[in-house]
């Protein structure tokens, strides 16, 4: 009779009382309250979750990258650490999933209830038992969607705020002659039909950097439907443009003989590119919607000036 009242203390304190209370008395109290079959079960289930803590916690880096996944989803930290706890027990109480999410149970509930309410957990019962279950993974691709749309929703309103601030200034350097041809490669590639295309240079120097290569850039340039105008520096050179100006598809006029240039200058609608012909090969690119309007004027001004 003392043996079956032992068996059901053991049984109820296995259950309602947890191991940690079992095994924090004093070994006499163990071998009293526990026969000697229940206590080697409890034993048994206790070094269980030992072992399966140990091993949580030699998973501890992969979890960190799913976890850090799941954040980046839009979950907090603890919906996190709770939904992935959830995943490794399948259905489970809130004591199980706090004991594997390495949570306090106070705290779960609540996290429990967000996660509900993003449809990632759903309760489930065993019996009269309450239990938790994540939802199956592949729901996280219908909330990433749910995420993406948000983010397009939300993009005209960034794109509204970056305009109220006004056109600010960027500037990008350059530096070789591979990363220079890269520049001029875009002007052309960005500019639009019918848009001005104006250059300043001295077109003798230009060339010498790579006459091949920038005489196979100016033919493909030429293909444009684009207004080509050019102010050179008075050279042999330039004289051969002058003549074959239609052929290259552009107008050109000479600068006067006292102006020394040592820049190749070009002013797009989307760039003002200003490539220094010395070398080391060097460049800047400026984007700012207000310095290139005012560069565009300064070249209108000096073309009109020339003869």
């Amino acid at each position: 009779m003392r043996a079956r009242t032992s068996l059901c203390v053991c049984v109820f304190m296995v259950k309602m009382c947890g191991f940690e209370r079992i095994f924090s008395g004093t070994n006499i109290h163990v071998s009293v309250m526990l026969c000697q079959k229940c206590r080697q079960k409890a034993v048994y289930v206790y070094y269980i979750h030992v072992f399966k803590g140990i091993y949580m916690s030699n998973k501890s880096s992969e979890k960190d990258k799913i976890v850090e996944f799941l954040k980046d989803m839009g979950l907090s930290n603890n919906e996190a650490v709770v939904y992935k706890a959830s995943l490794v027990l399948g259905p489970g109480t809130i004591q199980k999933i706090a004991i594997t999410a390495g949570l306090k149970r106070t705290t779960v509930y609540s996290v429990i209830d967000q996660l509900k309410s993003k449809g990632l957990i759903q309760e489930t019962y065993d019996g009269l038992k309450k239990k938790f279950a994540a939802q199956d993974p592949e729901y996280l691709e219908s909330l990433l969607e749910q995420r993406k749309k948000e983010l397009q929703d939300l993009i005209p309103q960034l794109t509204a705020m970056r305009a109220n601030r006004g056109d600010q200034a960027v500037i990008k350097f350059y530096e070789g002659l591979e990363s220079v041809k890269s520049v001029y490669e875009s002007l052309i590639r960005d500019i639009k039909p019918y848009q001005d295309y104006m250059i300043i240079a001295d077109q003798a120097k230009w060339l010498l950097l790579d006459e091949k290569w920038f005489r196979g850039f100016t033919e493909k340039r030429a293909k444009l439907n684009i207004r080509i105008r050019a102010l050179f520096t008075d050279s042999p050179i330039t004289q051969e443009w002058v003549k074959k100006q239609k052929n290259f598809n552009m107008e050109v006029k000479i600068l006067p003989k006292e102006m020394n240039i040592t820049t190749d200058t070009v002013i797009t609608p989307q760039k003002y590119w200003i490539h220094d012909l010395h070398t080391p090969t060097f460049g800047m690119v400026i984007t700012n919607k207000s310095i290139i309007s005012t560069q565009q004027q300064l070249f209108e001004i000096l073309w009109a000036s020339v003869k």
